[in-house]
């Protein structure tokens, strides 16, 4: 069984979408950072206090390493199945949700390894028994009757299920949160995506349209701000981190609508989008979104894809663009299931900037934009469930003691004064008693991106996580602090971990790193 992973480690994890710097690989190396930082529980061991500060003194600093490969080398091919899926024999029964980075593997692995199977529902990066946005199901029945099958030749039918069973979401209102989505189950008997009908529409003067037409050179020049309304790269706190309202984006962006949609319309895969592209700087990137337009103008986004233009035709051997010259790019969007209802429009919108989901390139590029389509999977579409899943079911919740409620929120600030423009995250997870053994655990994390709309390279990230554990009379904390900022040839981090024993400070350490660029 196969879980929210990824078949690409460089190119579709949280290092480097489409060859684009993820500012997740700061926002997940600093959370590891703090994770590898907790102390054991001094209950377990006698020498926990030893434990700790070798883990202290040795735990490396990833965003470092993680930095220290700007390309699709020999490290992030180590783990990537996707370079050869023959050594894979084990069944797969691959699952992941529309909320999650995740999304992309599980019809990637239905289609490449034989009698895989997938389950795709609006999750976010949770187990389906309890994720949320619900629909929930019985996980746990599903992962039993495929262990069951292939662990102890126990027959399940497993192996009768379709191949690739997708919730097709009903297309909604734009929301930082959403508890439950409406929509229909899905079933592909074979196959996930790859046999699902083309429909290609043209960048066109007059919008997306079903007949090529021409197209007046367009210019694509976003302010460093624009991604605002991207929301969290990979969902999982259960807090206020879906996409919001894109028009804030969209006018910032070079867009193309679709007249309105007749029939309720099944987006059903992965959009291929191909562009022909000149920039005027050697470095530059391009975000592609396709929003779902509401009659009232609201813009849902739908699904997305970003690519940094140097990263065109390899990962592995990035070249720059060639300045001012016309150049044929092509690019993939996420994965995705979505109706857009009767009457609605699409909206494929083009940015040259998407922070503060990817760091910028050095400096503020121009596009010009002089062709374009999109193949946009369509199945046909059912209007009832095509498979059901049993009820979820689960073992007693976790009991605990609430010490400290939770509690999050994500803010936009901007300095009327110097015209920074920040995000500011908060995560307190709140802290908690386990009624049974009586261990304390609590911990709050914080998020800092700022940029300045007019420059790339006052981009900087800065997070500070805290951990607190406490078992009787013993209690522990760690604070971990990190930041990355950039300059036209390099990048730079700072870290400092600082551990703390019934209040006193008994270890700090401090880490620095520059990294050059390499096409980024």
């Amino acid at each position: 069984r196969d879980r929210c992973s990824t078949v690409d480690r460089f190119a579709d994890d949280i290092h480097y979408k489409g060859g684009c710097l993820l500012n997740e690989n700061l926002g997940w190396g600093a959370t590891m950072w703090s994770y590898s930082s907790r102390a054991p529980d001094p209950a377990l061991r006698p020498d926990w206090r030893e434990i700790w500060l070798d883990r202290l003194e040795n735990e490396p600093f990833l965003p470092s390493v993680w930095l220290r490969h700007q390309r699709r080398d020999a490290y992030w091919q180590h783990g990537s199945v996707k370079d050869d899926y023959a050594p894979v024999t084990a069944k797969v029964l691959a699952v992941g949700g529309w909320g999650d980075a995740y999304k992309n593997a599980v019809p990637q692995l239905v289609e490449a390894l034989p009698g895989a199977k997938g389950i795709v529902g609006p999750w976010v990066h949770k187990y389906p028994h309890f994720a949320v946005p619900e629909p929930r199901i019985g996980f746990l029945q599903e992962a039993l009757r495929w262990w069951d099958k292939w662990l102890k030749d126990i027959e399940t039918g497993v192996e009768n299920d379709p191949d690739y069973r997708a919730f097709i979401m009903d297309g909604v209102r734009p929301a930082r949160w959403y508890t439950e989505r409406s929509g229909t189950w899905a079933a592909e008997e074979y196959g996930a995506t790859s046999h699902i009908p083309h429909r290609t529409l043209h960048l066109t003067n007059a919008g997306l349209s079903d007949g090529s037409g021409a197209l007046a050179a367009r210019t694509i020049a976003s302010p460093q701000d624009c991604g605002a309304e991207a929301g969290e790269y990979c969902a999982i706190w259960l807090g206020p981190e879906m996409p919001g309202d894109q028009r804030a984006d969209d006018a910032v962006s070079l867009c193309f609508d679709t007249a309105p949609v007749e029939a309720d319309t099944d987006i059903f895969g992965a959009p291929r989008i191909t562009l022909v592209l000149a920039a005027d700087k050697p470095q530059a990137q391009i975000a592609v979104r396709l929003n779902h337009i509401h009659p009232d103008g609201a813009s849902t986004r739908i699904t997305y894809g970003v690519l940094n233009l140097s990263h065109r035709d390899s990962a592995a051997n990035p070249e720059a663009m060639p300045t001012d010259t016309p150049t044929r790019v092509v690019l993939n969007l996420d994965h995705i299931a979505y109706r857009l209802p009767a009457g609605h429009r699409l909206r494929l919108a083009l940015s040259s900037t998407y922070w503060p989901l990817v760091w910028p390139a050095p400096d503020a590029a121009t596009l010009t934009l002089s062709q374009g389509t999109i193949n946009l999977p369509v199945r046909r579409t059912a209007h009832r469930d095509e498979v059901s899943f049993p009820p979820p079911d689960s073992a007693a919740p976790w009991e605990t003691e609430t010490i400290r409620e939770s509690d999050n929120s994500r803010v936009r600030e901007v300095d009327l004064k110097t015209g920074m423009v920040s995000l500011v995250i908060t995560d307190d997870f709140g802290k908690v008693r386990d009624t049974e053994h009586g261990l304390v655990h609590g911990s709050v994390a914080r998020e800092r991106w700022d940029i300045h709309p007019d420059d790339p390279l006052s981009a900087r990230g800065t997070c500070h996580w805290t951990d607190e554990l406490e078992r009787d009379d013993i209690r522990l904390r760690t604070e971990t602090y990190s930041q990355m900022w950039s300059d036209a040839a390099y990048f730079y981090l700072s870290a400092r971990l600082e551990a703390y024993e019934n209040g006193e400070l008994i270890h700090a350490r401090d880490v620095s790193d520059r990294v050059p660029r390499d096409h980024l």
